[in-house]
């Protein structure tokens, strides 16, 4: 069920999944205050067992902090754990904004980000538009080779991108410090971003929330198991057929590097569920 949107919702609704990583989740909460856009608000999901990561002293404080300048969080014990893509759905079930940004729970983002994102959106409109994470422990490891960067020059349109095409390699660009390399070689500074082609993006995606429910949200969270992966891909595949969608580049957001949460790997969403959007079939 989709909320009512009320007169005073902040324009972004940031949704945060969490599960066991209550001082990674201090830190991206410390940089949600830092940024320079203001109406937003923050939505947190947690999952952790046995302990809650809400209750540790970091996560209080860093609460106590953004709600004393203005920003209204909201911290929800989500129980029991039905897996990611039903985590995800019950983040965005929460959200009233025209815009939601899914940020992980181990980011740390440049303070205007978040005001760029909706920059390009806008300007774009398109579904979604997502900063790729750098990974800053591979800084001196240069790999020329994944570094193609294809731009939408026209403007971003409606694409199908499937697993194993062609389109599918441009996810190499955002492994490593590739992303990083190259916005270092084109001299892009955060006032001249531009919108690439994507195959997906993980980690800060900004969706147009409206065109997120129309392509079906997470709501495919009861086809796969508790133990899957890919849940953010194919829900980003679904919105770019229907609206198109872009990475940002220069980025602005950094990867903490922390180990996966979800070592179990072997159902992948946009592997063994369509990626046609099923309103379409």
């Amino acid at each position: 069920m989709t909320p009512r949107r009320g007169t005073d919702a902040p324009m972004v609704d940031v949704l945060i999944p969490t599960c066991g990583r209550p001082a990674a989740l201090a830190v991206t909460l410390a940089s949600l205050f830092s940024q320079d856009h203001a109406a937003f608000r923050v939505i947190v999901s947690d999952q952790s067992e046995p302990d809650s990561a809400l209750d540790s002293g970091e996560v209080h404080a860093l609460t106590r902090i953004l709600q004393a300048n203005g920003r209204e969080v909201q911290c929800h014990r989500h129980l029991p754990r039905r897996g990611m893509a039903e985590q995800r759905a019950f983040l965005l079930s929460r959200t009233t904004s025209a815009y939601c940004l899914f940020l992980d729970d181990d980011v740390v983002l440049e303070s205007d980000l978040m005001t760029r994102l909706l920059g390009v959106i806008r300007a774009q409109h398109c579904g979604f538009v997502g900063s790729a994470l750098h990974g800053l422990s591979f800084l001196d490891d240069i790999r020329p080779h994944q570094q193609h960067i294809e731009f939408w020059d026209a403007g971003v349109e409606p694409e199908t991108v499937q697993p194993d095409s062609p389109e599918w390699e441009r996810h190499h660009l955002h492994s490593a410090a590739n992303l990083f390399h190259v916005q270092a070689r084109l001299g892009l500074g955060g006032d001249a971003a531009r919108a690439y082609r994507i195959a997906w993006i993980g980690g800060c995606v900004l969706f147009d929330t409206a065109k997120l429910r129309a392509a079906g949200g997470f709501d495919f969270w009861q086809e796969l198991p508790r133990e899957h992966c890919g849940e953010d891909v194919l829900a980003q595949l679904r919105v770019m057929q229907r609206f198109g969608g872009c990475g940002m580049i220069p980025s602005g957001a950094y990867h903490l590097e922390l180990p996966t949460t979800l070592p179990a790997r072997e159902v992948d969403a946009p592997k063994v569920l369509p990626v046609s959007d099923p309103q379409d079939v």
